[in-house]
């Protein structure tokens, strides 16, 4: 039943006329509950508040695979204009980006000149930027330019995806550039042959990756709404010693509140996954089949305050 819910979400995901539909007519009703605003500047108040809570976040502007030259640096001036934003209102976030959004599918010139102009606004204001993951067709490309940008440039991170094979391989790659991490599930559709078809060979992975990333010494963001996987991380860390400064815990915006603020009290760093604009219906229904527990998150965000 898991993986025919998790299907029907996935295939809703990629439908556009409801995703149209939702542009023109959820952004009222999604509005601070599972996006921020439409657009960045409505955002920041919910990011400060966020804040005062004592709860960090990475902003991500909703949006991808991006097949217009145009679009791609129409994304790119978002970009730079939501760091300079992060900097002047002083928002204790950091900023997502998909390499399709900047035209990783028109061409890899165009995606370094993009990315590049974002680094060096980053690196400027001190605004760490993360190259998020998307389906694995582009996953080999998306790493080879993290690995390229790390070499100049700090305030860059990325992502790694628990359900794919080549996982564990890419982490012990990465380890020598020190990366910031931030470990995931994953949530696109995958065939057998790249990816672990059953939740709990994923489950195990993603054990196993947080556990490798330890040991290896490198800063990790755990990125769960799963209570299990967090008690599997906080007694790893105790029996490792590792410090709670060395790794911390992320959800989305408008999902598991309450466990979240528990977390800051119990003295973890969490981080929370804020998006914003007019395209949230794919990444709405995305996080949706990732965990068949996250419809009952987002009904309970939807009806209540």
């Amino acid at each position: 039943m898991e993986t025919v819910t998790k299907n029907l979400f996935l295939f809703l995901s990629k439908n556009n006329w409801l995703n149209e539909m939702a542009k023109k007519r959820g952004g009222n009703i999604v509005t601070g509950k599972i996006i921020a605003g439409t657009d960045f500047p409505s955002s920041v108040q919910i990011i400060k508040e966020l804040n005062t809570r004592g709860l960090a976040t990475t902003v991500d502007h909703l949006g991808e695979f991006v097949n217009s030259e145009k679009t791609a640096v129409e994304r790119t001036e978002e970009a730079i204009a939501t760091i300079e934003t992060i900097s002047r209102e002083r928002l204790d976030s950091h900023m997502s980006v998909k390499m399709t959004s900047l035209g990783l599918d028109i061409g890899r010139d165009l995606v370094i000149s993009n990315m590049t102009s974002i680094l060096d606004t980053a690196e400027k204001h001190g605004v760490m930027v993360t190259i998020d993951m998307e389906d694995e067709p582009r996953c080999e490309k998306t790493l080879e330019l993290f690995k390229q940008f790390k070499q100049s440039y700090n305030c860059i991170s990325t992502v790694l995806q628990a359900y794919l094979y080549r996982t564990e391989q890419d982490l012990k790659e990465l380890s020598s550039l020190k990366p910031f991490l931030r470990l995931v599930k994953g949530a696109y559709k995958e065939p057998q042959t790249v990816a672990y078809p059953d939740k709990k060979d994923v489950d195990e992975n993603y054990k196993k990756l947080i556990e490798q990333s330890f040991r290896l010494g490198l800063y990790t963001a755990i990125a769960t709404h799963d209570d299990h996987m967090i008690e599997y991380t906080k007694g790893l860390a105790a029996r490792l010693q590792i410090p709670n400064n060395q790794f911390e815990f992320q959800m989305l915006y408008g999902m598991r509140n309450k466990t979240q603020l528990e977390l800051v009290e119990q003295g973890y760093k969490m981080r929370v996954y804020v998006p914003y604009g007019r395209d949230w219906y794919g990444y709405f229904m995305r996080r949706l089949a990732e965990r068949p527990a996250n419809i009952s998150f987002a009904f309970k965000g939807f009806v209540k305050n």
